[in-house]
């Protein structure tokens, strides 16, 4: 796949619209977030109450990303948009009751908070996941970037804007443009609609379930989920500790710890623009070398006090920050599927954001013990390590990626049979004569577990025959016959030529497949219905 130009993707009507909405959207949040904190500070004066507030955005997001990926995939994911932008929407307007109001109840606008946190955390994972749908499949890295970008025009305009905002008119009109900014996201979702309508039968927990066996067993992604936990965890200090670096390096206040945040924000923008150009000039090592190059630029911000070092450091970090994230973005959203997407994305979001504040916390207490610019160096010189181990993981390469394409095999099960709505065991059964097959077909067995329990089996087990070491079987199980349809639904070409060299052997030799629906006898309506009459047949009436 060749690079192509982000604002490629700005001509495709569907997405310049949803685009737009985003970084209004983004821009009225981060006002929210300084405004929020900034009325429960002159409400409490508690350092406490202020990291709550700060907190309660983005809490949510540890306990309900799994649950919001598996919606995400089970319903239409601009319906999702249209009502996660709604319910922030009505948080940010009851937070300007709050202000306009003066009712002082900082336990109020903290549970606000976490209802904008639960609208966030529903939103983020369809908001990934329907990128695809919106772009042709080459223009997918180059949307995902201007996705991250826009998130860096919020970090640059944001911010400031919240804090001339509540300094000239008050918190209250800050939750105002908050309202506009939710507005703007529900008023473009709400004239789009997703291309695709979930056939999925799996209830939320059952989704989560196979969402997460998607992700084990397949090619890929734990090593990517490991990287992006590195690195949220160890980038997480440059951001955390920039105020107390401002005021302890830099002897700087509140208007030159703005202009940081926002020069930050316009390194993220032109990262943005920019980061096919990475990918061109630096190849398979693009996400090793900007993970170490972001982890030097930190270096560089913490030991280098001066203005015009901490600014280039700052803003580099800004554009690497981007090329990472949309680099990993782009190459979860390549390799995945359109029926696990909203999940493998949740797992995203969670794997790099949801440790951000854990990294934060521990920046912040090495801070208290070396000061913030040793807390900044000690962290960034981690980032950089994160970046040189990951040039000797074997991490999939976004140009190189060839997208999964479902190929629904030809069967002939038909409907569900009677009484089948329990879990359902499928078994097959090989005869493998020679040593050399059973050998070769063990490593077959092996890729077959994986694909049977990546696309929605549940258990799985080999078995050799006690009677007769030649014969072979494969079981496993699935939560009903439906779902077992869907499996056969939900494959792609690598796994249609797994399968396939298994049946092989079984058309060599006669392979043998039995479907088996579990009885229900724990009960005594199960016995009734399921067991047979010991004393056979009633008798026929007399006439």
């Amino acid at each position: 796949m060749s690079p192509t130009k982000p604002l490629d993707s700005l001509k495709i009507e569907g997405f310049r619209r949803l685009w737009m909405g985003i970084v209004v959207f983004n821009v009225g949040h981060l006002v929210l977030v300084v405004a929020s904190s900034w009325l429960v500070l002159e409400m409490t004066g508690s350092p406490l109450w202020v990291s709550a507030m700060v907190g309660a955005p983005t809490a949510p997001l540890l306990l309900l990303a799994l649950p919001a990926g598996a919606v995400a995939d089970l319903f239409d994911r601009a319906t999702i948009l249209r009502t996660s932008a709604a319910t922030m929407m009505l948080a940010a307007g009851a937070m300007a009751y709050v202000g306009f109001s003066g009712v002082d109840s900082p336990a109020l606008l903290v549970g606000l908070g976490v209802l904008v946190g639960v609208g966030v955390a529903f939103f983020n994972p369809a908001w990934q996941a329907i990128v695809p749908e919106l772009v042709p499949q080459h223009l997918v890295p180059g949307a995902i970037a201007l996705n991250s970008a826009s998130g860096g025009v919020a970090t640059a305009l944001g911010p400031a804007l919240g804090g001339v905002l509540v300094a000239n008119f008050g918190p209250a009109w800050s939750f105002v443009a908050a309202v506009v900014g939710y507005g703007a996201m529900l008023a473009t979702s709400h004239a789009s609609s997703s291309t695709t309508s979930s056939q999925d039968v799996d209830t939320v927990p059952v989704a989560i379930a196979s969402g997460i066996r998607y992700l084990r067993f397949s090619d890929g992604y734990l090593v990517l989920l490991l990287l992006g936990s590195c690195f949220g965890f160890t980038s997480a200090a440059l951001r955390a500790m920039l105020p107390n670096l401002t005021s302890e390096s830099l002897a700087g206040g509140a208007t030159l710890y703005g202009l940081l945040l926002g020069v930050f924000g316009a390194g993220a923008m032109i990262g943005g623009l920019t980061r096919g150009h990475g990918s061109r000039l630096f190849g398979r090592r693009m996400l090793p070398f900007s993970i170490f190059a972001f982890g030097v630029s930190g270096i560089v911000v913490g030991a280098l006090p001066e203005l015009g070092f901490v600014f280039a450091g700052v803003a580099i970090s800004g554009l690497l920050w981007t090329w990472i994230l949309a680099t990993m973005n782009s190459v979860f959203q390549m390799l995945t599927p359109d029926w696990v997407r909203g999940r493998t994305m949740a797992a995203f979001v969670l794997a790099v954001f949801g440790i951000l504040p854990v990294g934060a916390i521990a920046a912040g207490a090495l801070g208290d013990l070396v000061g913030a610019a040793g807390a900044v160096v000690l962290f960034s010189a981690s980032v950089s390590v994160v970046g040189l181990i990951a040039l000797r993981m074997d991490l999939p390469v976004l140009e190189e990626i060839v997208p999964p394409v479902t190929v629904p095999r030809p069967h002939a099960l038909g409907a569900a049979p009677p009484s089948s709505e329990g879990p359902v065991m499928v078994v097959g059964t090989w005869t493998i004569e020679t040593e050399d097959d059973r050998e070769h077909f063990d490593l077959v067995l092996a890729e077959l577990r994986r694909v049977r329990l990546a696309t929605g089996a549940f258990r799985w087990n080999a078995y050799r025959s006690l009677d007769d070491p030649s014969r072979i079987s494969e079981t496993y199980v699935v939560h009903s016959w439906e779902h077992h349809l869907q499996l056969e639904d939900r494959l792609d070409l690598k796994a249609k030529e797994i399968i396939d060299e298994a049946e092989r052997y079984g058309l060599r030799n006669q392979r043998i497949t039995t479907h088996l629906v579990e009885l229900d006898v724990s009960s005594e309506s199960g016995r009734r219905r399921n067991a047979p009459d010991i004393n056979g047949p009633p008798a026929r009436p007399e006439h």
